[in-house]
């Protein structure tokens, strides 16, 4: 079964027991078959169970994956950004919720992809938990993220790219580059174009997948080999 055929199977079939009290099973067998990775949280965002193929694609055991938050195992540019999405389903808000995300990978570089969660709701039309799929990009043969390993970047691209990922705002990097407002828009628009990215999410998220951060440092910081 493909990623993509598994992935609308997925959907469909949480969508299916969403009112459903004793899902339990379902899921299970949804973790065991679906071919893709899964996991479930409870009302504090823990892990409660994974698949193993989550698992290998963070580099965790379930030991060490389960009782933690799903915030933790992903890079902390996109954090918050999802913890408030996942809020939203818990609060039924929302019955679904999809964004771009950087994961950390223990061990290993880190990577980039898309997440889905979805709300399972119980008795009482209350949330019990979520179940999220996590779709990474593209890899080669290991199981590593593509990385063109060119100098792609000019210094001040990779200064405002830092500042993307970082949280900075337009007006601030303008200041601190001492830019025009539409100047650090063209630069954005520039990276945008050259990681095919679609907003700056999914650019943060690329730059980490292409290893042009260095792993493990805050603020972010692009490696000297990828810039001009």
């Amino acid at each position: 079964m493909s990623v993509d055929v598994a992935a609308a199977a997925m959907h469909d079939s949480v969508s299916a027991v969403r009112k459903v009290d004793d899902a339990q099973e379902l899921v299970r067998s949804l973790f065991d078959q679906s071919g893709i990775c899964v996991a479930t949280l409870d009302s504090s965002l823990r892990v409660t169970e994974a698949n193993s193929r989550l698992l290998r694609l963070f580099g965790r055991s379930a030991a060490d994956a389960c009782g933690r938050t799903f915030a933790e195992l992903l890079h902390p540019s996109v954090r918050e950004s999802v913890v408030q999405g996942l809020g939203r389903l818990l609060d039924g808000q929302k019955g679904r919720f999809s964004s771009q995300i950087a994961g950390l990978r223990s061990g290993e570089p880190d990577f980039s992809g898309e997440l889905t969660g979805v709300a399972v709701v119980g008795e009482g039309g209350k949330v019990q938990r979520i179940m999220v799929i996590v779709r990474p990009e593209q890899t080669d043969r290991t199981g590593h993220m593509l990385s063109s390993g060119r100098k792609l970047l000019t210094d001040m691209d990779a200064r405002i790219l830092e500042g993307v990922a970082a949280g900075v705002s337009t007006v601030q990097l303008a200041s601190m580059l001492h830019l025009s407002r539409g100047g650090v828009e063209y630069h954005v628009t520039t990276l945008l174009r050259r990681l095919k990215a679609k907003n700056r999410p999914a650019l943060v998220s690329k730059a980490y997948s292409m290893g042009l951060f260095g792993v493990g440092s805050w603020p972010p910081r692009v490696l000297p080999a990828y810039v001009k």
